[in-house]
């Protein structure tokens, strides 16, 4: 169809449409999964999304694809924020606010990874988990670096021990009713980032 002045009305690219139903697909999965936990309907996320069941079929073709997304959404966020943080002035700040925001991603996305590990197979070149892993630790490594380069974080501490760390106080804080527990825990490990090296005997 044509315009009185012969002008083809502009019309949306497809693969922009496409786009924007994938990243509307992950949004709306995110808030569903939030209230119903990982195993929640799949037509209901269509629905809130405001697109058909076979649209979502198509960007995600089961739910582990969908759960895969959602995760490495997460942690590109994560990433982007650390490297927001790498231009702070204060290192120590930079390193304590990322893991804050570690911690928080930590705890909210424990049922992902566990939906994952028994989910349909995802057709993936590498395992989204070690991928995951690596992107984290990249992320932690730049920051803790940029602290014992200033000489705030003691030098014998590696990234590797930050995240177990962090990782280990999600999971043991996953069934807690001290909502404050999480929160206590991370304060002691900032404590020993920024405390002197022990000394052995």
């Amino acid at each position: 169809m044509t315009t009185t002045h012969g002008h083809v009305p502009a019309r949306r690219p497809r693969r922009t449409d496409a786009r924007l139903n994938r990243e509307r697909l992950i949004a709306t999965a995110q808030e569903v999964f939030a209230e119903a936990g990982p195993e929640a309907s799949l037509n209901e996320v269509a629905r809130r999304a405001g697109v058909g069941p076979g649209t979502l079929y198509r960007h995600f073709p089961n739910r582990s694809a969908l759960l895969t997304a959602i995760l490495k959404d997460r942690i590109e966020t994560l990433c982007e924020l650390a490297e927001t943080l790498s231009s702070s002035e204060s290192a120590d700040d930079a390193l304590t606010q990322w893991l804050r925001a570690f911690l928080v991603h930590a705890r909210v996305n424990q049922g992902l990874g566990g939906a994952l590990m028994v989910g349909e197979p995802v057709a993936e070149p590498v395992a989204p988990g070690l991928d995951c892993h690596r992107l984290i630790l990249n992320a932690a490594t730049g920051l803790l670096a940029q602290a014992q380069r200033r000489g705030t974080a003691r030098a014998d501490l590696t990234a590797d021990d930050l995240v177990q760390l962090v990782v280990g106080i999600a999971l043991s804080t996953a069934r807690s009713h001290d909502a404050e527990q999480p929160d206590r825990l991370l304060a002691l490990v900032l404590d020993a980032t920024y405390g002197t090296p022990l000394q052995n005997e």
